[in-house]
């Protein structure tokens, strides 16, 4: 039992904001590309299969994570219990953790298209070495939003089989996304992390927080709108938006507050209900 609460703690299984965060991307994906006048039964399938591996590669991820940052997580007040910092749980064990999670996230892998698998296997250097990016660059939201939003592009060739523009702007809004929420999650450990010296966008505009985001989810909201347009969406796509954007603008930016960790916490997780709210509005146009 003391085994099983150490590995659900390792891979955050009681926080699944994380997954659900990987989740979004590639239902939004998947749901760009689907033929909604075809069988449910495929849809609903990979659905199940996105789901699945979003939980598994963002619990291998966390392991991988933890693992990168040990002796950094143990000097941080919020990470400092974790087991590996803590020494709870071996590295050896860690390691063999995570690669068990990898192998049943490649059985997830193989239901799908060769060119998706090629795809997904193709970015697996950057999920692993994402954790790294702090050392060196104040960016590394930036290549968490890569990382993580890479499931979008992934849905859509599990049903085209291909890629042309039109998954790669909503990618690019995603992006923004992830650079906007991560910014306000690394709010919360920016005393400590500037006292060992890493590096994110937190840090960098720790004087302009607000005018920053105010920038990313600007973007985010033209991506998704160009990507309504390129996809000839009905009209009451451009209505619906409205309502991400008063999440983002209204909720988000204007409530949270960078010297507030708990704040800060619970701005970063209403971005699951953006997800949502982004998902319904691409499910709704397209079944119209």
């Amino acid at each position: 039992m003391n085994h099983l609460k150490l590995f659900i703690d390792l891979t955050r299984l009681k926080k699944p904001i994380g997954f659900m965060l990987l989740f979004w991307p590639c239902a939004w994906g998947l749901t760009l590309a689907y033929d909604f006048s075809s069988n449910l039964k495929i849809y609903f399938f990979y659905l199940i299969l996105f789901f699945l591996g979003s939980v598994l590669m963002r619990s291998a991820g966390c392991i991988v994570n933890d693992i990168l940052d040990k002796e950094f997580d143990a000097k941080v007040f919020r990470t400092k219990n974790r087991p590996i910092a803590s020494g709870k749980i071996s590295i050896r064990l860690s390691i063999l953790y995570s690669s068990l999670l990898c192998f049943l996230a490649l059985l997830v892998l193989l239901n799908f298209n060769l060119f998706t698998i090629f795809l997904a296997l193709g970015s697996m250097p950057l999920a692993f070495t994402y954790p790294l990016m702090k050392r060196f660059t104040y960016w590394p939201q930036l290549f968490l939003g890569i990382t993580f939003n890479y499931g979008l592009i992934l849905g859509w060739t599990a049903i085209k089989g291909e890629i042309n523009i039109i998954p790669i702007i909503f990618y690019l809004g995603a992006i923004f996304w992830t650079l906007g929420y991560d910014t306000i999650y690394g709010y919360q450990d920016i005393k400590d992390d500037e006292i060992i010296g890493l590096k994110s966008t937190s840090i960098k505009f720790k004087g302009k927080a607000k005018e920053f985001l105010f920038a990313c989810y600007t973007f985010v909201i033209i991506f998704f709108i160009l990507g309504g347009f390129k996809m000839n969406f009905h009209f009451s796509y451009y209505i619906l938006i409205l309502i991400p954007f008063i999440h983002l603008f209204l909720y988000q930016i204007k409530k949270f507050d960078l010297n507030d960790p708990s704040s800060c916490l619970n701005a970063f997780k209403s971005n699951n209900l953006f997800g949502l709210i982004i998902f319904l509005n691409i499910l709704i146009v397209k079944i119209l």
